[in-house]
């Protein structure tokens, strides 16, 4: 073959910086797009915050969430041991020390801490210091506390212990280290506060919370229930725990009150789990009887250019002239992103709050089906670009907080030739559970009958899914006495 030139025509979609840009700020949740503001704001002297100098810190508004419901719990007070007698003597080093002048100057500082601030070990490890220990039973106490889990709970076994103890480094060094003394340094960990920390197992978790109560006979019952008949309890076989114990209803039922008031996972209101805070883009009000979508104002971010900077774009000829100019285009592209950002989220919003206006009245179970393509047609947009803006983007309702995303769902066919959505049938199924019989819990069949009988054919394997999605156990596990 000769070699040879030819001319073709092709077209192609080139996004321009700009595009780039505005793309990349619309999929950015809120929380997001303030973190990249604030790196623009750094790399480019003309953007600056149009806000007063010296603003304090706002604190978290009326339209600011927590994403979770964990509520830190206070950990146990200790200053009021401040005065007793020292015992720091062969208390490790990264403990720090509790020595102090006496005059009471140390403790007007101290705020109080929650107990995720605080940490499990460590406040394990502030119990340990007011002990009456000799040197070398606290270090193995504390060796023993490292080795917990977030939850409280210790697998490490006495022999993986003693592997994990420096002999050389304890206190009386030439005195062998036995299993004993760590059996002992066990024990005396489980003493502690939460009740139930240093447990090696569920059983044993539950049995050392049930000897902090008073004696009866029903305690003495439940200690032996935790530690033979677990597994019947948990799959809800009260037959058995019947016959086993020789129980009663009224006597099985006090029992199970007792267990199920425990705390299966003690350490855990000690963890460090991250608080993620949800900062709603749009809220939605109700305006002369129509629902309406505001922007919330305190998320979208205020800045403006810098003026003297601009000034000197216009009248500077030079090189630094020059790069000026192209972080002034930079800053106008970004502001104007930022305000097509808040005014396509808030296109998206109002039409899917007049698509879904009966689950503002009504709540969950007047949710219609609704896709993306539906309120892409409607507003104009490409599918794509509805997906971005519905993805961690909020809504702050006066049902609650939700993504943009939650109100879009499928379907499923009603015998009318209608269709209901997926939302709506789980709502279904949350009221019907809630409203049974907890002696003859609903099964999965049942409850498809009852959904059948007002007009919504729904599989059962389809309610098996919904439940689940629910966190709602079989109709086995909901039975009670």
């Amino acid at each position: 073959m000769k070699a040879a030139l030819q001319v073709k025509l092709s077209q192609h979609l080139t996004l321009t910086p700009q595009l780039q840009q505005a793309i990349k700020l619309l999929q950015l949740s809120t929380v997001e797009l303030e973190q990249e503001v604030e790196r623009y704001i750094n790399e480019n002297p003309l953007l600056e915050r149009d806000e007063p100098e010296y603003a304090a810190t706002p604190m978290p508004h009326e339209g600011q969430q927590v994403a979770g419901e964990a509520e830190p719990a206070t950990a146990t007070a200790l200053s009021e041991m401040a005065s007793a007698e020292s015992l720091d003597d062969g208390l490790p080093a990264e403990y720090g020390s509790r020595s102090g002048d006496g005059n009471g100057d140390d403790e007007a500082g101290i705020e109080p801490q929650t107990a995720a601030e605080i940490g499990l070990q460590q406040h394990l490890i502030n119990q340990l210091c007011f002990l009456p220990l000799t040197p070398r039973d606290r270090q193995l106490a504390a060796i023993v506390v490292a080795q917990l889990d977030d939850d409280g709970y210790l697998f490490a076994e006495v022999d993986e212990l003693m592997d994990l103890a420096d002999h050389d480094a304890l206190p009386d060094a030439g005195t062998p280290l036995e299993p004993e003394e760590f059996a002992v340094a066990i024990m005396r960990v489980q003493q502690l506060d939460p009740t139930g920390v240093g447990a090696r197992s569920l059983p044993e978790c539950l049995e050392l919370q049930l000897r902090t109560q008073p004696a009866s006979a029903a305690r003495d019952t439940a200690i032996k229930l935790v530690r033979e008949h677990l597994a019947a309890l948990a799959s809800r076989d009260f037959a058995t725990l019947k016959r086993a114990l020789r129980l009663r209803d009224a006597e099985l039922k006090e029992v199970q009150s007792l267990i199920t008031q425990l705390d299966p996972k003690p350490g855990r209101r000690f963890s460090h789990d991250d608080v993620r805070y949800v900062v709603p883009d749009v809220l939605v009000k109700r305006v002369q009887g129509r629902w309406k979508a505001v922007l919330n104002q305190d998320a979208v971010p205020k800045l403006r250019i810098n003026s003297l900077y601009a000034s000197l774009v216009h009248k500077s000829r030079e090189t630094d002239g020059k790069n000026l100019s192209g972080q002034l285009q930079e800053a106008r592209w970004l502001l104007k992103n930022i305000q097509q950002r808040f005014e396509t989220i808030l296109k998206v919003t109002q039409a899917i709050v007049e698509n879904q206006r009966h689950f503002f009245d009504h709540g969950e179970v007047a949710m219609r089906p609704l896709v993306l393509k539906e309120i892409a047609d409607q507003v104009g947009l490409h599918e794509s670009t509805i997906s971005r803006v519905t993805t961690q983007k909020y809504m702050l309702t006066p049902r609650g907080i939700y993504e943009l995303k939650y109100f879009f769902g499928s379907s499923v066919a009603t015998d009318t030739g209608g269709a209901c959505s997926a939302t709506a049938i789980r709502a279904m199924i949350k009221q019907l559970v809630d409203a049974e019989d907890r002696r003859k819990p609903l099964s999965d069949n049942s409850i498809a009958d009852l959904l059948s009988d007002q007009g919504i054919i729904v599989a059962r394997r389809t309610i098996a899914k919904y439940r689940e999605s629910l966190q709602i156990q079989p109709a086995s596990q909901r039975k009670a006495l």
